[in-house]
């Protein structure tokens, strides 16, 4: 696959890490999550994805469903899931958090968005049908 190839295949997280942009444009940093959570889902709803706020994944014990769920900040066209973040740093734990959530889903596709008072921060993965994450980086052509 070309450098273009691959840059056009992941374009779409280009596009909603734009939208971030936007909404720490005009926020900046130092609001709560929900905030941030709220102005992104619309402005990826006017775009025309399909977005989905925080969304229920049960936990299991063998086949038995317990009682407790995690939540997904955002789900987007049901394949691309977006941990989100309102904080000076991120670390390990909220990258494993987000692994987490795509390891439990099978969803090919995730983000972690950091709306720090320093600025957005975003990573992006791709989840392999072998388990395997693959940060995406764009590639130069």
């Amino acid at each position: 696959m070309t450098a273009k190839e691959y840059n056009q295949r992941y374009a779409f997280f280009q596009d909603i890490t734009g939208k971030a942009m936007q909404v720490h444009s005009e926020y900046h940093g130092g609001l709560l999550e929900s905030a941030y959570e709220a102005a992104l889902t619309y402005l990826l709803a006017q775009d025309g994805y399909h977005v989905e706020r925080q969304v229920f994944l049960p936990i299991y014990w063998k086949d038995i469903k317990l009682d407790q769920n995690y939540r997904m900040d955002l789900v987007v066209n049901h394949e691309v899931i977006i941990e989100l973040k309102a904080m000076t740093f991120t670390g390990f734990e909220h990258r494993k958090q987000l692994w987490n959530y795509l390891n439990l889903t099978h969803m090919p596709y995730g983000m972690l968005i950091n709306f720090s008072p320093k600025g957005l921060y975003s990573e992006w993965y791709h989840r392999h049908q072998n388990g395997e994450m693959e940060q995406i980086r764009i590639q130069k052509e």
